[in-house]
C-alpha cells in the first residue's frame, strides 16, 4: 500500500510512540496536588517548555487543546468575543481556509452578529499582503489567514500579513497545522497573535493540539470549568498525549530542513512521473512558495472520486480535492477561489508525502496512474452519454 495522504494524518513518529507509551503507564491528574499529580504536572510543563522552545514561543504562550479544530475555534471566536465590546465586529478571513476556520467565522456571522470580509487569493492560491491592507479599518476584530494551504500546498507570507494587521492594531491568527514541521515556523518572529497546530500532522497522536496565544491577546474562553490553561481553556489535561506531542514537535522541527529536501525530491519525481504518463495533467498551487510534500493535480476529463477509488483498488491512497456534503460531490472551495472551473476542480487529487514516504511508493503510483486515468476518462464519457440519452435527467428521474 502506497500512502499519499500525510496532509490528512501522518504516522506517529517512534519517539512520540515511546514517549506516550511510557506516560500511559503512570497515573496522575496534572491538577492534583499529591505526588502523582505533581509528577503529571511536571511532565506537562516540560512538554510545554519543549514545544515553546521548538517554535520560538514562551512557555506561557502554549495553550493545550484537543486539536486543530478546537484551537481554530478558540482563536477565532475567543478573540472576536473579547474585542466585540469595543465595537469591532468585522472578521477578515481568507476564502481558502480550512473548514475549522470557515465554518467558525460563518457561525459568528449567523449567531453573534459578526460581519465578514472574505480575502481572496491570487490564481496560485496565495494571499497578498497588499490585498489585506486594502480591507482593514477600525472595525476589524480579527484577521485569520492560514500559513500553508491544506489542499494545494501554497505557502502564505505569514509574517508580512501579520505586520499589515499589526499596523492597524488588529490581532492576526494563522492556522499553521500544515506548516509546522514542514517549513520553518517561529511564533515570535512571525508576529502572529495566535497560531494553531495539531499532533497528528507532525507525527504525534490524534486528539491533542496547541494554540500558541500571545500573553497580551485578550481571549474569551469557549470552555468553562477548571481553567487549567491560563483560564482560557478548561479541561483535564491529557498527559500522555501532550508528552507525545512534544516529542513529535521537537523531532519534526529538528529534522525539518533535512527532511524537507528529501520529501520535496520525492514530490518532484511524483509530479514528473505522473506527467510522463498523463501529459495534460495540471499542477495546482504556487510552484515556488509551496509545501515540500504537496502535489495537487488536476486530471482533465476525470472525476476525482472515480480516480480516488480506482487508485485505492490498486493500493494507492490519496485524497480528493473536493468535499462531500450530504453525499453530493462539490468542487473544492479552494480551487474555485483560485479561479479554477468547477468541472476541472472536480477532477483533482491531492498527493501528500511525509516522513515515511519512499521512492518505491512513487514508482507504484507511476505504474498505475496512466491506466487509471484512461479508465476514469472512459467511464466519464460513458456516463455523459447515458445522461445525454435521458435528456439530461438522472436515471431516477426517468
Amino acid at each position: 500500500m502506497a500512502y499519499f495522504d500525510h496532509a490528512a494524518t501522518t504516522p506517529m513518529l517512534p519517539a512520540a510512540i515511546e514517549a506516550m507509551t511510557k506516560a500511559l503507564s503512570t497515573t496522575g491528574n496534572a491538577s492534583s496536588l499529591h505526588t502523582s499529580g505533581r509528577r503529571a504536572r511536571r511532565a506537562v510543563e516540560e512538554a510545554r517548555e519543549d514545544i515553546a522552545d521548538a517554535l520560538g514561543a514562551r512557555p506561557s504562550e502554549v495553550v493545550f487543546t484537543s486539536g486543530g479544530t478546537e484551537s481554530d475555534n478558540l482563536a477565532v471566536k475567543g478573540i472576536y468575543w473579547a474585542r466585540r465590546a469595543s465595537g469591532r465586529r468585522r472578521v477578515v478571513a481568507t476564502s481558502v481556509e480550512h473548514h475549522a476556520v470557515l465554518d467558525t467565522v460563518q457561525w459568528l456571522v449567523e449567531h453573534e452578529g459578526a460581519e465578514v470580509t472574505w480575502l481572496e487569493p491570487d490564481r496560485l492560491g496565495r494571499i497578498r499582503p497588499e490585498a489585506l491592507r486594502d480591507l482593514l479599518d477600525d472595525d476589524v476584530a480579527l484577521v485569520t489567514a492560514m500559513w500553508a494551504n491544506n489542499e494545494v500546498g501554497t505557502l502564505n507570507p505569514a509574517r508580512e500579513l501579520a505586520e499589515v494587521a499589526a499596523a492597524r492594531g488588529v490581532p492576526f491568527h494563522t492556522d499553521a497545522v500544515q506548516a509546522v514541521g514542514a517549513v520553518p515556523v517561529d511564533f515570535t518572529e512571525s508576529g502572529a497573535s495566535a497560531l494553531t497546530l495539531t499532533g497528528h500532522k507532525v507525527g504525534g497522536p490524534y486528539g491533542v493540539g496547541v494554540l500558541l496565544l500571545g500573553r497580551d491577546v485578550a481571549t474569551t474562553p469557549l470552555l468553562h470549568g477548571g481553567g487549567q490553561e491560563r483560564d482560557v481553556r478548561s479541561g483535564t489535561l491529557d498527559v500522555p498525549a501532550i508528552v507525545a506531542l512534544a516529542a513529535a514537535v521537537r523531532h519534526a522541527v529538528t529534522e525539518q530542513v533535512a527532511r524537507a529536501g528529501e520529501v520535496a525530491a520525492l514530490r518532484d519525481e511524483l509530479i514528473a512521473s505522473v506527467r510522463r504518463a498523463v501529459p495534460d495533467v495540471v499542477v495546482n498551487g504556487d510552484l515556488e512558495h509551496r509545501l515540500p510534500g504537496n502535489a495537487h493535480l488536476t486530471f482533465p476529463g476525470c472525476e476525482g472520486d472515480s480516480l480516488l477509488m480506482l487508485l485505492d483498488a490498486k493500493g494507492i491512497e490519496c485524497s480528493t480535492g473536493s468535499a462531500c456534503t450530504a453525499g453530493v460531490a462539490q468542487p473544492s472551495h479552494v480551487l474555485l477561489a483560485m479561479g479554477v472551473e468547477p468541472v476541472a476542480a472536480r477532477g483533482s487529487l491531492r498527493f501528500s508525502l511525509g516522513h515515511t514516504s519512499t521512492m518505491a511508493e512513487v514508482r507504484e503510483l507511476a505504474e498505475v496512474i496512466g491506466p487509471v486515468v484512461e479508465r476514469a476518462r472512459t467511464a466519464g464519457i460513458a456516463g455523459m452519454k447515458r445522461l445525454a440519452g435521458t435528456g439530461g435527467r438522472t436515471t431516477a428521474e426517468v
